[in-house]
């Protein structure tokens, strides 16, 4: 006679996670510094009758790496995230595992209507980029005299 045994649902589905971790394990990719590079700069847009407001996320990145430019309806932000030198390093130190993204980010992007470069306005604060762009007035039309 056979011995009676609880049955538990979960069983089943316990077996699965060998089979789960062999597809993590091939599928994950390798410790390449270049599989780790992050996304395009994350932005947030919002305008208004007179302006448009730009937030943009550059973490770990200094103010005086960050570079804007605007060119008609187009703006252009790049920015770079340098890495500490490896002469800082105190004697007998040695890095077991580096993560963190060191490099350079690029990102533009086209506004629906001109932007008054000589006005815009750019700070920096706590990883993230503020841009106020206000529009530039369209041009009035002009009456020409006839002679």
């Amino acid at each position: 006679m056979s011995a009676l045994t609880r049955f538990d649902p979960r069983d089943d589905l316990m077996r699965f996670d060998n089979f789960n971790d062999l597809f993590r394990r091939f599928l994950r990719l390798p410790d390449w510094p270049a599989a780790r590079v992050p996304g395009e700069i994350r932005l947030d847009i919002v305008e208004d009758d007179k302006a448009f407001q730009v937030k943009a996320e550059l973490p770990g990145v200094k103010r005086e790496d960050i570079r804007v430019s605007v060119d008609g309806n187009y703006v252009s932000i790049s920015a770079e995230s340098r890495s500490e030198s490896r002469e800082t390093k105190k004697d007998g130190e040695r890095t077991l595992l580096r993560e963190m993204y060191y490099g350079s980010w690029s990102r533009g992007f086209t506004l629906p209507c001109d932007v008054d470069d000589g006005a815009a306005t750019a700070t920096f604060d706590n990883g993230v980029l503020s841009l106020t762009l206000p529009k530039r007035s369209p041009a009035r039309a002009k009456t020409i005299e006839v002679k």
